[in-house]
């Protein structure tokens, strides 16, 4: 626990902290408070406000884009979808872990990175650079398959595992997940979720889409919170992931 001290010290006591009076504190009791804390502002004002900011985003970014201007240009039609695909993933992750250093901001970009570049499969299917071949698939590309995104993930905490990568790393697979999830979740409300091997859902009612893209950063800091991924970063590196 080198390096750690809890946000309930005033001076750095190696094993303990401070309490309201002075009283040193057990560096466990500590580490279970910012924990504590960690799980309630993952609902804090702040961070209720950012995804209801990100719902309204959603609308508006959806109005805009049925405008005729961008619907008679399939290219930038084709743009700004993906770029709103790296927008909505971005300000997910942001609502996850807050923005609070310089890294940050380079997570939430490659959250956003992510979110856009499932889009490539499309390319990958249709075997040619032809956007309007792209667009116009017979069937789904694999990556907007719904059943990989657990597989992904895991996969990808295993090969971390493996390789022993430091724990700096560990939230990328949650933010693998959010990036994956709010991509589908938004294209579902025209082709509903392909899961399989069972097949395509109901397209997602309108409303139902913007509720689940908000609340999935909190949905995302609960698991977090349950699989110890945030105890990790704030006993590893003094961060107290909170939003």
């Amino acid at each position: 626990m080198q390096g750690f001290y809890s946000k309930l010290d005033s001076s750095p006591l190696l094993g303990a902290g401070l309490g309201g009076e002075g009283a040193p504190v057990p560096l466990s009791l500590a580490v279970e408070t910012e924990k504590a804390q960690a799980l309630l502002q993952t609902f804090s004002s702040a961070s209720l406000l950012a995804s209801a900011g990100l719902g309204m985003f959603c609308v508006v970014a959806d109005h805009a884009l049925q405008l005729s201007v961008i619907q008679n240009h399939l290219w930038l039609r084709a743009a700004l979808d993906n770029a709103t695909h790296g927008l909505v993933g971005l300000w997910s992750w942001s609502v996850v872990i807050g923005l609070r250093k310089k890294s940050d901001l380079y997570e939430v970009l490659l959250a956003g990175l992510l979110a856009s570049i499932i889009d490539l499969d499309h390319f990958y299917m249709a075997g040619s650079l032809s956007l309007k071949a792209a667009v116009s698939l017979p069937q789904r590309p694999p990556l907007h398959c719904s059943s990989l995104i657990p597989v992904l993930c895991l996969s990808l905490r295993f090969l971390m595992w493996i390789g022993r990568l430091k724990d700096a790393w560990c939230s990328l697979p949650w933010m693998l997940f959010i990036s994956m999830a709010t991509h589908h979740v938004r294209d579902a409300v025209r082709h509903g979720l392909w899961v399989c091997p069972f097949g395509n859902t109901a397209p997602l009612p309108y409303w139902l889409y913007v509720s689940t893209t908000a609340t999935l950063p909190h949905l995302c800091s609960v698991l977090m919170y349950l699989t110890g991924t945030r105890d990790v970063i704030s006993t590893k590196h003094g961060v107290a992931i909170d939003v």
